[in-house]
């Protein structure tokens, strides 16, 4: 694995992966929120909305995105980050192209729904770079490539209303056509992005994923890290071997049994670190124990409330700005709204690079553990204040916003910070069910909203997330940051 970014170098192997990897995740995220934007007044009045109806497909999306991502983790682990999420590309591009031939309600939840497979690439795109960059930089690896990733939602309120404007404006095309055709444009990137992803990297740095065992055995063969044929004969039984049904490297550790030397031992750490760090095909009794612990409840919880923030936020911000400032129109208003999306490729890494500061000086996960929850809380504050001033003052507003953006953004990018030290043998199943829970903390928030006195009581909603979002930390902060016997991910 890597110890750095090559982050402006695509012809690197390394460098080519984070880059498919962000932009990948940047176009699923822009065509994933290219409704939003045009919903507020164009697709709405087109289609004959309610305010209601637009709640709903915007739940309907995150709903989709969802199991998609349970899925996705399971997928990575059993088939390799690569063709996982070239396949959810491809497939999320479908109803993308079809976004042109909605013309009511019903048809326009259908096609969200399915369009919502694209927010699923979070999952392929962050078991991907987790698996070429070493821990002592993923933390930032992670936030870099989901930071520019999430920054399409963002994009998407320039593009989309822009490219509706072009339609009209210069093509001629009546507001109906206009919007309908605006969606080829990013139907064509995601399928371009998909096939250059097939054909130009590897699944793994050792290669092909199904060969991972072999090709990890082989690079430790070549260090030299296994015993000599002396020591190997006196101590049969000991040395690591494949186990071909579970794909798993395989090792009984020497430590504790009176008969080895310090040289051994190193060789022996680094064999168990190997094997901890090799991911494992999915089976019931693996899903079961990377379930069911503690850690993953801590991060299911945390990522819950941040990234159920960020998607609840997208998705309504545009028309809170404009039912507040109804002066600014509907592209006004998305460009204001554009810029929460878009802060996420600066105030997302930066919650990965912080992570990762933390842990390099502190040699401590529960360094990493005190920032992730410091920061859902200090979100949770922001989102209080928001919602019980309701501000009527742009720049009151706008500020409000960023600093929330801050805090809800830098916390997504530590949170994926600590995600690859639990349980890395399952990391795509890990990964996958802490992007689902933060989807389905979009889908509670949005509901929140949608069952308020008013769906559009939006001050209201951001209250009630904040308070969440306190809660929620408060009581996941005592737990540990791995399983206490936990071999690898230390």
């Amino acid at each position: 694995k890597a110890l750095s970014i090559p982050i402006l170098n695509p012809f690197n192997v390394y460098g080519r992966v984070f880059l498919l990897s962000w932009w990948g995740f940047f176009v699923a995220f822009w065509s994933w929120y290219a409704f939003p934007p045009l919903l507020t007044e164009t697709i709405k009045e087109d289609l004959n909305l309610s305010q209601a109806e637009v709640a709903n497909s915007n739940i309907l999306a995150l709903a989709a995105a969802l199991i998609v991502r349970l899925v996705a983790g399971l997928a990575c682990d059993r088939y390799g980050a690569r063709w996982t999420f070239a396949a959810i590309l491809l497939l999320g591009a479908i109803p993308t192209a079809l976004a042109g031939t909605v013309t009511s309600h019903s048809g326009l939840v259908v096609l969200r729904f399915f369009a919502g497979i694209l927010g699923g690439s979070f999952i392929p795109c962050q078991v991907w770079t987790t698996g070429f960059f070493d821990k002592k930089v993923v933390g930032t690896a992670n936030a870099l490539t989901a930071g520019l990733g999430n920054a399409g939602s963002g994009v998407t309120y320039f593009l989309m209303p822009a490219i509706f404007n072009s339609l009209v404006q210069r093509q001629g095309l009546s507001e109906s056509k206009a919007w309908r055709v605006a969606f080829v444009v990013p139907f064509i990137l995601i399928t371009a992005t998909a096939l250059v992803m097939i054909l130009t990297c590897p699944d793994s740095p050792t290669g092909k994923w199904s060969s991972r065992s072999r090709d990890v055995q082989r690079h430790l063969d070549m260090r030299d890290t296994f015993l000599t044929a002396s020591t190997t004969g006196n101590k049969q039984g000991n040395a690591s071997s494949i186990d071909s049904g579970n794909d798993t490297v395989q090792l009984n550790s020497r430590k504790g049994n009176g008969h080895f030397t310090d040289a051994q031992a190193q060789e022996d750490d680094l064999l168990t670190a190997a094997s901890w760090e090799l991911v494992e095909q999915p089976s019931v009794k693996n899903s079961i124990g990377a379930l069911c612990t503690m850690p993953t409840l801590t991060l299911l919880v945390v990522y819950f409330c941040s990234f159920g923030t960020e998607l609840s936020v997208n998705s309504i911000l545009g028309a809170y700005y404009a039912r507040n400032f109804p002066d600014l129109g509907q592209t006004g208003s998305g460009s204001w709204a554009a810029m929460f999306g878009l802060l996420n490729a600066i105030f997302r890494p930066a919650g990965g690079i912080l992570a990762d500061l933390i842990y390099r000086h502190t040699s401590s996960l529960w360094g990493k553990k005190i920032l992730v929850h410091s920061l859902g809380m200090i979100l949770g504050i922001f989102l209080i204040l928001i919602g019980v001033d309701d501000p009527n003052s742009k720049s009151m507003m706008f500020g409000l916003m960023t600093g929330m953006a801050f805090f809800d953004e830098a916390s997504n990018g530590a949170c994926f910070a600590l995600v690859p030290h639990v349980r890395p043998t399952s990391n795509g199943m890990i990964t996958g069910v802490t992007g689902a829970a933060g989807n389905l903390g979009g889908i509670v928030f949005l509901l929140i909203g949608r069952y308020t006195e008013n769906s559009a009581d939006y001050p209201k909603m951001c209250w009630i997330i904040g308070a969440i979002c306190i809660a929620g930390n408060i009581l996941v902060a005592w737990i540990r940051p791995i399983p206490k016997n936990q071999l690898g991910g230390r």
